[in-house]
């Protein structure tokens, strides 16, 4: 694929990229922070330990999702050459979003573990609120990107942040599945919606249908040797 001439009016993605490095390593470090030792009476610590289960499952979903956000970010910005304003706006919403992750991942853990199941409800639906925004800014950063060709390494990666636009109005979707889930059924299953989008990030986190044709190509160059 022929690169595109530099652009010498335009920076690169450097100082960026250290920068949204930085912000995420952060935002994981504080979702442990949420997981206290529990308050217990003597003879009751290990009951009182099983009984924050869901402060375990709250920190092991949302590290997952941030170490896959990560994951995303890296695989965006490897097909970024440049950078200008509108990508600097677009990027900071999305480690806005990122950065807001802890505190509805508190909320949640708080009310698996004491709440009754009408907050039990409404803390699902303040996570997926903050997660569907967070997809949300993601659409915005595919968006501009996919209008923005001057800014990539090849002619080709238009093409793939076309794709990426469907995969963050998925993730809208999966939360309001989540949330209704909840509202309808139990918020236990809501948790389980919860912990599988993550999963679904990481293994298209190379973009839709990039594991398969690179696994067609490896397939192809064994062939023709």
């Amino acid at each position: 694929m022929a690169r595109r001439t530099p652009r010498l009016d335009l920076p690169d993605t450097t100082r960026v990229e250290m920068f949204s490095d930085g912000v995420l390593a952060i935002v994981i470090t504080l979702l442990v922070i949420e997981v206290r030792p529990p308050e217990h009476d003597d003879g009751e610590l290990f009951t009182e330990l099983v009984h924050q289960w869901p402060a375990y499952l709250g920190y092991l979903t949302s590290f997952i999702y941030v170490g896959v956000i990560w994951l995303n970010h890296h695989a965006a910005f490897r097909r970024i050459r440049y950078l200008d304003r509108g990508l600097n706006f677009a990027n900071l919403g999305v480690l806005a979003t990122t950065a807001f992750l802890p505190f509805p991942t508190a909320v949640l853990a708080e009310a698996m573990a004491d709440a009754t199941t009408e907050d039990q409800r409404i803390a699902v639906a303040l996570y997926g609120a903050v997660a569907s925004l967070m997809c949300a800014s993601w659409l915005g950063l595919y968006h501009y990107l996919a209008r923005s060709p001057r800014l990539h390494m090849d002619d080709g990666d238009r093409r793939f942040f076309h794709g990426e636009r469907i995969r963050a109005v998925a993730g809208i979707a999966a939360y309001g599945l989540a949330v209704a889930l909840a509202w309808l059924l139990d918020p236990i299953v809501s948790l389980l919606v919860l912990f599988a989008i993550p999963v679904f990030y990481a293994v298209t986190s190379e973009g839709w249908g990039e594991p398969i044709r690179r696994r067609r190509s490896v397939e192809t160059d064994g062939t023709s040797r």
